[in-house]
Parts: structure tokens; C-alpha cells; sequence
């Protein structure tokens, strides 16, 4: 039946995957995949015919099996297909509660094998959503912010944070993807699915921030210790308390991983005195850095590339995650954790990890950090110290062309302030690239979900420079993006009227030249050039 998958930024050839995904997905999987998508869309249409506010259960749900598709975070067939079980088992509960009638297959749709899923996963591929290209383009937009939005509710759903409002909109949007619309009403849902993200990384930043603290300026280590380790990876911060807890006192060291490195800044997570530091770089790099880290790993979340025997035997996933062979940690009981011993006990019959680099990186800077320094930012750039802030936030990726936020914040002139967040910092957050009166060049936010910070940040210089538009600021926008999540980011970027965007290293292929041409129009969007020219357009406002 073959795939079609075009979510990310590396499907081939600009059509998207067709036989295995460059992310290592192959057509069955790819395959679950949309079908899951497509009993959410039918426990939505359940949903929707209900009084009152979506449930807690109802949405986490939507939120988890929708978080299963993101790219780069489950793999496994057996466990999607559970998921799909689980997923059609309440929509069924949901249908048999209600007196009414739908003619969208999804409502009533079942199936109980694998064989049933895959048979029905030729019908109700991305290329169902719309026979035309153009309106296809626009669902594709919303379901994938839809993803991007997923990861983030779930993140702050097991902090205990949930929010009524954007899990009805989950119903809402999946219900409507499965209507026909036309262009100008898809346009609305893809603003609308903008505006809901800055309320999901609102949600989030509340979550994490009660929970641990409002993230410090911190210096973390890239060395190594002398004691064994466990690596943790991902997104997911009440994973890494729990192992922490666990490892405190067993002589076994916790370091981080890509996009776990920002839980360094968190106060919570400073009492910790084996939490010893960060190891390598970017996801994409993860088959050599495992490989050479000795200890057991633990994928708490998306960003796994296809595993290496050298270290399959050490690595474990959590949550959402999952990958064929390898061991998956059981989510926790109602009011319990999760258990690590079979982690730490691993732990301790390994060698320390082998040492990659041995420098600091320093972080921390998330937007109660800033606007703490708010004087002192306001000054230096009232003096002309700071002529301007460019936001390099994002995802990173294995593309040689992503060589060129390396030299664009090489070449940078000194009077910039790069702002980021995202694993897209690994390609100059460990460039010396100065001070500015004391404030870094680099100021890291966090995770990917915390651009929400760098929105902060902006809105609040627009409030003390007296401004009337976000635009005036003298701020611009370079944008690495590989997945989902940037997506969702984009659109909320977009919600907040910010214009001018920079992305890259290509535009999304699921954009069609037509919706392509909408977006440059009411938002100037503009795909990257050349690195000198692009610098001089942003440092000129343009």
C-alpha cells in the first residue's frame, strides 16, 4: 500500500516519504500511525456531540494518541496498536452514552487486529484529508499544530495541569478536518490552532514552573565524573525527578541529553549533587553519543533515531516513546512514580562514561530570568549596546544546510543578542561568542516548548518601548524547524502578529505553492538565503 508521510523536514525528494521514512519509519509503522489518527479523530466526532466540557480523560487521551505520531517518538507497532485499541475502546464507550448518528466512518468505524488497521490505513492516509491539494495543505497545517500542541498538553498534563478549553478545541479541530471547508474557514482554524498554542505553552510554562522553580542562569558541565551513568533524554521533567530520587545515594551519576539539558536550570533539580551535567549534542547525534556513553538511557519523549546494537541492550524508553526491543519503563500508578531500579542497577556494573568534550554551557535564560535583568537589557540597548535581538529558535536536524545557523550566528555583528530555544541551540551554543555589558550573546530559553518565553520577552519590550506593534521591536526571526512542535510554535508566533519570519532550511513540503504564497502575503514568511545577505537584511528590519 506504500506510505505517505510529509511531516517533517527531511521527507524526500520534497513529496514527502512514500517507501520508509528518512526518520527510519517504515510503511507498516507509518501506517498505525495514520490510523491512530484516525480513531481520534472518530473518539473527537464522539466528543463533540456531548453537553459540557470535554473530559480530563477524554482529552489526555487525545493528547497522547495524537503525541504518538509525532515524528521520532514511537516505533513501535505493537504499542500503537494498543494505543488505537484504547483509543477506539472510549470512543465506543463515548458513542454508546449518546443517541445520535454520524455518516463519518470514524465514529463507527472498529477493528480489534493489526491486519484490520493496516487494511483500513490505504483510506484514511494524509492524502485523504482533501482531494483538493490546496485545502489539504491547510488541514495538514492544522493536524500537524494539532501534534505540536499534543506533546505539549501531555508534558503539562503530568504535572497535573489541564485545561478545558484546549482539550475542547482538540475536539473541535479533529471533528472539523474530517469536514469538507473551504479555504477561508481552514485559514481561521490554522490561526485559531495558533492562538490555542500560546495558551497550551502558557499551561506549560505555569506547570513546570510551580512544580520546579523558575529556571536561574546556570552553568552546566559537558565533561564527565569518575562514577557510572544514566542518560536521560527527551522533554519530560518529572521523569528526570523521579530518577533522580531513585539514583540519590547509589554512587550512579544523571547527566542529560539534547533537549533535557534546560532541566540544569530548574532550582528544583540544583539540590541534586550526582545531577552532574549535560552529554553531546542534538538528537540527530544520539547513535554515536549512546554508544560511547556507556551507561543505560532513558527516551522520555520524541527525538530517538533508529537504534544501534552497540547500545540497544542499555537503552529504555517512557511515556509516549517506544521503539521494537527495547524495554519500555510502565507509566506510573495514580499517586505513585515510576520505577528506575532496573535502570540503576544496570547502571552500576558500567563504566563511566567516555569523556566527548569538556567545557560549560550556560543557560537559564527563560523569560522571568530576562525580565529580572529587564533594566539592564533596556539600558543597553537604549545606548545602542544591543542593536538587536535575532531569535534563532527550533529543532536541528542531520541536513548539512543547517550549517547555516552555525555561521549566520558566527557572523553575526557583536551588538546582537541571539535568543533561542530548542535542540536548534546545539549549532552555536558552545561558540565564544562574547558579552554584551555582561548579557550573553547566546540567551538559551530552554526546551523547544519554552519559545513561549521568547514571547514573553518580546511582548515585554513592546510594553516598556511604548509600542504599538510587536513588529517595531528590533527584533527578528531565523527559525530552524524539523517537526511538529515547530510547527505548532510557528503558528503561535503567527497568532501573535509576529511578521517577517525566517524559516528554515526549507519551507514545509505539505505547503502548497498556493497556501505558500498566503502565508508570504499576510505574514511574510520567507524561506533562509545566503547567510551575509540575510544578516544585513535583519540587522536593516527587513
Amino acid at each position: 500500500m506504500g506510505m505517505s508521510c510529509n511531516q517533517c523536514q527531511e521527507s524526500i525528494h520534497g513529496t514527502g516519504c512514500t517507501v520508509r521514512g528518512v526518520c527510519g519509519k517504515d510503511e507498516p509503522t507509518a501506517q498505525l500511525q495514520d490510523v491512530l489518527v484516525y480513531a481520534t479523530e472518530g473518539l473527537a466526532l464522539a466528543a463533540e456531540k456531548l453537553t459540557g466540557s470535554v473530559s480530563v480523560h477524554v482529552g489526555q487521551l487525545i493528547s497522547e494518541s495524537l503525541f504518538v505520531t509525532v515524528t521520532n517518538t514511537n516505533f513501535d507497532e505493537d504499542a500503537i496498536v494498543a494505543q488505537i485499541r484504547k483509543t477506539l475502546a472510549v470512543r465506543d464507550e463515548l458513542n454508546a452514552s449518546l443517541d445520535h448518528s454520524s455518516d463519518h466512518d470514524a465514529a463507527h468505524w472498529s477493528g480489534s487486529s493489526k491486519e484490520d488497521f493496516l487494511a483500513k490505513a490505504a483510506s484514511v492516509s494524509i492524502t485523504s484529508l482533501s482531494e483538493n491539494e490546496d485545502l489539504r495543505s491547510l488541514k495538514s497545517l492544522v493536524l500537524y499544530g494539532l501534534k505540536g500542541l499534543a506533546a505539549y498538553t501531555d508534558h503539562a498534563a503530568v504535572l497535573g495541569y489541564h485545561d478545558d478549553e484546549i482539550y475542547a478545541f482538540y475536539v473541535k479541530a479533529l471533528a472539523a478536518l474530517t469536514n469538507v471547508l473551504s479555504a477561508d474557514e481552514l485559514t481561521g482554524l490554522v490561526l485559531e490552532t495558533g492562538g490555542v498554542a500560546v495558551k497550551a505553552m502558557a499551561l506549560l510554562d505555569k506547570a513546570n514552573t510551580t512544580t520546579y522553580g523558575h529556571p536561574e542562569i546556570t552553568t552546566v558541565s559537558t565533561g564527565v565524573g569518575k562514577n557510572p551513568g544514566i542518560l536521560i533524554s527527551g522533554h519530560d521533567l518529572r521523569d528526570l525527578e523521579e530518577l533522580l530520587k531513585q539514583t540519590e545515594g547509589t554512587g550512579v551519576d544523571v547527566y542529560t541529553h539534547c533537549e533535557m539539558l534546560p532541566a540544569h536550570y530548574y532550582p528544583a533539580f540544583k539540590k541534586y549533587s550526582h545531577f552532574v551535567g549535560n552529554y553531546g549534542g542534538a538528537w540527530w547525534s544520539q547513535d554515536k553519543e549512546f554508544d560511547t556513553f556507556n551507561g543505560p538511557i532513558l527516551m522520555t519523549t520524541n527525538c530517538i533515531v533508529p537504534v544501534r546494537e552497540a547500545y540497544r541492550n542499555r537503552m529504555f524508553t517512557t511515556g509516549m516513546a517506544g521503539y521494537p526491543g527495547l524495554k519500555h519503563i510502565a507509566a506510573r500508578a495514580e499517586g505513585g512514580a515510576k520505577d528506575f531500579s532496573v535502570l540503576v542497577e544496570m547502571a552500576k556494573s558500567c563504566q563511566p562514561p567516555k569523556e566527548l568534550e569538556n567545557g560549560t554551557i550556560v543557560g537559564g535564560f527563560a523569560h522571568n530570568q530576562v525580565l529580572a535583568l529587564a533594566d539592564k537589557v533596556v539600558a543597553a540597548v537604549k545606548s545602542g549596546a544591543i542593536k538587536r535581538f535575532v531569535v534563532m529558535a527550533g529543532c536541528d536536524g542531520r541536513h548539512a544546510s543547517r550549517q547555516y545557523y552555525t555561521d549566520v550566528a558566527a557572523a553575526l555583528p557583536e551588538g546582537t543578542i541571539i535568543l533561542t530555544a530548542g535542540c536548534a541551540k546545539y549549532r552555536y551554543n558552545k561558540l565564544e561568542l562574547g558579552d554584551i555589558g555582561g548579557i550573553p550573546r547566546v540567551l538559551d530559553a530552554g526546551q523547544c516548548n519554552d519559545s513561549y518565553s521568547l514571547a514573553v520577552i518580546a511582548l515585554k519590550l513592546k510594553e516598556v518601548f511604548e509600542l504599538d506593534d510587536i513588529n517595531d521591536l528590533p527584533i527578528s526571526f531565523d527559525i530552524a524547524w524539523y517537526e511538529q512542535k515547530a510547527v505548532t510554535v510557528l503558528l503561535a508566533l503567527l497568532f501573535l502578529g509576529v511578521k517577517g519570519i525566517r524559516l528554515g532550511p526549507t519551507l514545509p513540503e505539505f505547503l502548497t505553492p498556493n497556501v505558500a504564497a498566503v502565508l508570504v502575503e499576510k505574514f511574510g514568511i520567507k524561506p533562509i538565503g545566503a547567510v551575509n545577505a540575510d544578516i544585513e537584511a535583519m540587522m536593516a528590519g527587513a
